[in-house]
């Protein structure tokens, strides 16, 4: 078996296979004792069967045999160094439990020596901490007070060393503590050591928090055929919008499926479907086809991963014709479910295969309502169903029928410098007085109001806190006002955002009236429930007698002169009979966090020749959530506005010629928040131009560690990383309690007070969102604790960003999916701009270290003096940087000399053995990805 772990292999899709081929489950398998056989040779060492042929290179040059080698040497000699031996046995002190953090002062033990022998011969020499003794220098809170030396250890006379423990920060702290001996008869020296730990913290606190259940790795299950479904009841809604054109069923193609579920690496499948599947160069006639097979590759994994959200054994409550169907984790979406969307299920014990399609009616905080066919009969409160949650295809089918349209203009898809047509421009009368002082938002609303028709996209780059928005807004405002005949498709990826446009288009700006009813209308998918519609919007939809969303009539609809909806939602007005090229100006906001083919309904679907397209958005921020690794190395994660943004005509250093307009000034941010990311991701070209009150609310604070005018605080913690029953989702208790203790502090403070609306936890793994959350419950409800995603686009006057990790295994599972997760350009470049005032960043140095990002990040903090917390930074700052590489090669091999060097000192006195400590399982890094309401 070549396998990290006997689990692992039966969870493999292959060993379930055979399994399934042979008739029997896969998980009743036993293991077996390897041995070589035939051509191979079982490495005790590696757990793996090497070809003979290979062996000797195995042994000598293997690093990972080398490495493994090297660890079950350290282990041999740790295990020996921590047994009692030569009559001495060590007693007390190893463990202290948990420490009060409110307690300043010292913490002191003792550990006693003592001997079995009458007449010991054995002397201590000395006694030393492992974290005084590396290549460099650690700060546990240890230290060695006082030891009894050079006196011989009898059974009437035991030894004494005195030892201390201070550290005022949460944190969990570890230690060594090394007792050297001599046999003065024998003239040998031999060692003797003890862990040492603590938690400062509340011990009540921990367990409230701690695992329920340990971290089992969740089986990987293959979700049988359904065979026989009976169709469920859809809601009222689904027919509310009069569709004249049909929707393609757009399945994924049976050739392709064959490569989805197949066994080989992620790599191999790339390679295939490059290879079969997509075309050799992506022009206007192969556009469709390479996009159509990303959006499969997607769905597949997409319907996978639903997948994990399959119940067993449930029990369905019942009124009337609606069964109700309680889901954990209903309200953080996880998963996803909408109105219109499909629940199979199954009852225990019914015919393999055969199962039930209900349609979600409703949705509440933690159930839905669901519809089945008459025939679903045999309900009681205590019958048992299984239930499967479906992918809502009407999404994907959506972007199907716009890629199979026969819109293929280049100067959209592919646009070139030729493609740009000469502007005539005027000098406009804003509507928003403050544009007219900010001269990149002045040239970017003044070339989209006069962009010749049928130009090539036109992109406003709006980093953040630059006032995207409202240059949006403006924009479409003047546009309405330069040409009497102009007609706005405006979208966004989200309901939210997409609300936002509307509400300003229909706000009052100084003497300028908003848009009444007769000019804008919102346009909502009927999945959405009318009380989700801000008040400003109410007279700006339209619905039927039973409250459901839909379409006015094609005249009316013709009337409107600006139309807004989502992405997706947009492909209703082409579904009705709109008739392409309505619109002269489609615009679409946030485009960097949509799919290409998301943010092409609109295009190809409603665009002629004279249609302008203007996308506003940052492809230095977070682009589209795509859950299939595939889809994201043949580039479905990258957005429209990120492919156009490569082109040079597009490069607002090399002069855009009227295409792209980046806008500058930072109304959001401190200085000393803005300045890292901005001169990482913005060349510097960002000025901070907010409001002085708020943004300086927080120097000369008690928040700030060392320099009273630098608002950037890293607090280092010493935690734990865990993870508890089948989420593969981390959590760290330590910095939740630390973040915690800020929010109590901000709360608290009389100066310095923050409500909970005006502050803000990011962090990576949704598992800690939901801890931080419980320790917040009835301290600060109202704070929003969320994912990098959750807060695009927002801003808080306080940001407290916990990045959770703190493993010292240094194992490629850490920067594959976990450091990658976290110190991913664009999540840390979002996370690090959402604070207004303040910004505090909780971690362990030594994790985000290994990432070079990251690694300047701190020291651009520890040089500003705003670092504090369990220790200090662990590395040179004053170190010139390695742009482009991981830290974690030179961590490990540190960690190795370490390691190399104790077991040097351990076996020149012991020697011993060690036995085998399996690697972790990886496990799918989706759990923590958001889902979102694609409608």
């Amino acid at each position: 078996m070549n396998a990290p772990s006997w689990d692992s292999h039966v969870n493999g899709q292959k060993h379930r296979r055979v399994a399934f081929l042979k008739g029997v489950s896969p998980f009743q398998v036993e293991p077996q004792e390897a041995s070589s056989v035939g051509r191979f040779t079982f490495c005790n060492v590696c757990k793996m069967q090497i070809r003979t042929v290979n062996w000797g290179n195995h042994i000598t040059k293997s690093q990972k045999h080398l490495g493994r080698e090297a660890f079950l040497s350290y282990r041999s000699a740790l295990d020996e160094a921590e047994n009692d031996k030569n009559g001495l046995t060590v007693e007390g002190g190893g463990d202290l439990g948990y420490l009060d953090p409110s307690n300043l002062s010292a913490t002191s033990f003792i550990v006693n020596i003592k001997s079995t022998l009458p007449f010991g011969k054995s002397v201590l020499l000395s006694a030393n901490l492992a974290s005084k003794q590396g290549a460099r220098e650690v700060v546990s809170g240890f230290s060695v007070i006082s030891a009894s030396h050079d006196l011989c250890i009898t059974s009437n006379r035991p030894v004494q060393v005195k030892l201390s423990f201070r550290q005022r920060f949460i944190g969990r702290y570890e230690d060594r503590l090394e007792l050297v001996f001599v046999d003065t008869q024998l003239r040998k020296k031999f060692v003797i050591s003890r862990p040492l730990n603590v938690i400062v913290g509340s011990k009540s606190e921990h367990e409230a928090l701690k695992p329920a259940l340990p971290y089992t790795p969740r089986p990987r299950t293959t979700r049988e055929p359904e065979k026989n479904v009976v169709e469920g009841v859809p809601p009222p809604s689904s027919s509310s919008i009069p569709y004249v054109v049909s929707l393609p069923r757009a399945p994924i193609p049976n050739h392709l499926l064959v490569v989805l579920n197949g066994t080989e690496s992620v790599a191999k499948q790339v390679e295939h479907i490059k290879r079969v599947h997509l075309p050799s160069k992506v022009s206007g006639l192969t556009y469709a086809r390479h996009f159509k097979n990303l959006l499969w590759i997607e769905e597949h994994k997409t319907e996978a991963d639903l997948g994990r959200y399959d119940m067993t054994q449930v029990t369905l409550q019942r009124h009337e014709r609606y069964y109700y169907l309680e889901i954990p984790g209903l309200a953080e979406k996880r998963p996803s479910v909408l109105v219109g969307d499909r629940i199979h299920v199954q009852k225990i014990n019914a015919p393999t295969g055969h199962w039930f399609e209900g349609h979600v009616h409703f949705v509440r905080q933690r159930e839905v309502g669901l519809c089945f066919h008459r025939s679903f009969v045999g309900w009681t409160p205590s019958q048992g169903y299984n239930i499967r949650f479906k992918l809502n295809r009407i999404v994907v089918r959506r972007q199907h029928q716009a890629l199979d349209s026969a819109f293929e203009e280049d100067r959209a898809l592919f646009p070139l410098r030729s493609h740009i047509k000469p502007a005539t421009r005027w000098s406009l009368a804003f509507c928003n007085p403050l544009i007219s002082k900010n001269q990149p938002q002045v040239q970017a609303v003044t070339s989209i109001a006069y962009l010749p028709d049928g130009s090539p996209p036109f992109v406003v780059f709006g980093p953040p806190g630059t006032g995207k928005t409202i240059t949006i807004v403006e924009a479409i405002r003047q546009v309405l006002k330069a040409n009497p005949r102009a007609k706005v498709l405006a979208c966004a990826p989200s309901n939210s955002a997409a609300d936002i446009i509307a509400e300003r288009l229909c706000s009052r700006i100084g003497t300028t009236p908003g848009l009444g009813p007769d000019t804008l209308f919102r346009m909502y998918a009927p999945s959405r429930h009318k009380d989700q519609v801000p008040d400003k919007l109410r007279d700006h939809v339209h619905t039927t007698l039973n409250g459901h969303f839909t379409i006015p009539t094609m005249a009316r609809m013709k009337s409107f002169r600006v139309v807004v909806a989502t992405c997706v939602a947009a492909s209703m007005a082409s579904g009705v009979g709109m008739p392409r090229g309505h619109f002269t100006h489609i615009f679409i906001d946030e485009a960097g966090q949509a799919t290409e083919p998301e943010a092409f309904i609109s295009i190809k679907t409603m665009a002629d020749s004279g249609t302008n397209i203007i996308l506003s958005g940052d492809p230095k921020q977070l682009g589209p959530i795509i859950r299939s690794p595939i889809a994201r190395i043949l580039g479905l994660e990258t957005s429209y506005l990120e492919r156009l943004m490569s082109y040079d005509m597009y490069d607002v250093g090399l002069g855009s010629s009227g295409t792209v307009v980046k806008l500058t000034k930072n109304f959001r941010s401190h200085e000393a928040i803005l300045k890292f990311p901005n001169e990482r991701f913005y060349s510097g070209d960002l000025e901070p131009c907010a409001n002085r009150l708020l943004i300086n609310s927080y120097l000369n604070s008690p928040f700030l560690p060392e320099n009273p005018r630098f608002p950037v605080v890293f607090h280092a913690v010493s935690g734990k990383d865990d993870r508890e029953a089948s989420s593969p989702s981390f959590f760290n208790i330590e910095e939740a309690l630390q973040v915690k203790s800020y929010i109590q502090r901000l709360k608290d403070s009389r100066q310095f007070r923050a409500s909970d609306n005006e502050i803000g936890v990011i962090a990576p793994y949704h598992a800690q969102c939901l801890k931080i959350r419980n320790v917040l419950r009835n301290v600060a409800d109202g704070v929003k604790v969320g994912s990098v995603e959750e807060f695009q686009g927002q801003e808080r006057k306080v940001i407290i960003i916990s990045t959770v990790r703190s493993s010292k295994d240094f194992v490629e599972y850490d920067l594959r999916h976990t450091l990658g997760f976290v110190a991913s350009p664009r999540r840390f470049n979002v996370a690090v701009t959402r604070a207004q005032a303040l910004l505090i960043v909780v971690g362990n140095p030594q994790v985000l270290g290994l990432d070079p990002l990251w690694r300047a990040f701190l020291n651009y903090i520890y040089d500003n003096d705003g670092w504090t917390g369990s220790m200090d930074i662990p590395w040179d700052p004053e170190e010139e940087l390695e742009e482009g590489t991981q830290y974690d090669a030179r961590a490990r091999r540190q960690a190795e000399l370490d390691m190399n060097e104790f077991t040097r000192r351990m076996e020149s006195l012991t020697l011993g053995n060690a036995e085998e400590v399996d690697a972790a399982l990886e496990e799918d890094a989706n759990v923590d990805r958001p889902w979102r309401d694609a409608e």
